[in-house]
């Protein structure tokens, strides 16, 4: 079993920054590939950026390529998503994920979840 937990979250005027960070408990948390989704109001839960358990490998929606950065440590059991140059399209509850997949961009190949953290991005 992995408990997730996310942070960091807030307000921002569109333009700013916000670092996300995903601590990860319980057995062999290290081992799992962690990926963030996100889910505004009306939508549907979308797929945001993933790393594999080992940080050597990376993959990230198009929508935030080029601004959002995903990096973990493993000493930590944390996962981070530095959001650079948000935009109020990027307005939603952002959650963690963990799984035992490589690398994935679909939600039902992660096991655990966080409960989510609120990012607010005003124009």
């Amino acid at each position: 079993q992995v408990q997730l937990l996310e942070s960091g979250g807030g307000l921002v005027q569109a333009g700013g920054s916000l670092r996300l960070s995903c601590a990860a408990s319980g057995r062999t948390a290290s081992y799992y590939a962690m990926g963030w989704f996100r889910q505004a109001p009306g939508k549907e839960r979308e797929f945001v950026a993933a790393i594999s358990w080992s940080g050597g490998s990376t993959m990230s929606s198009d929508s935030v390529k080029g601004r959002f950065t995903i990096s973990r440590d493993n000493a930590k059991n944390t996962v981070y998503l530095q959001m650079d140059n948000l935009k109020p399209e990027d307005t939603a509850v952002y959650y963690c994920a963990a799984g035992v997949v490589a690398l994935g961009a679909r939600s039902n190949e992660y096991d655990y979840w966080g409960q989510g953290t609120q990012v607010t991005v005003s124009s």
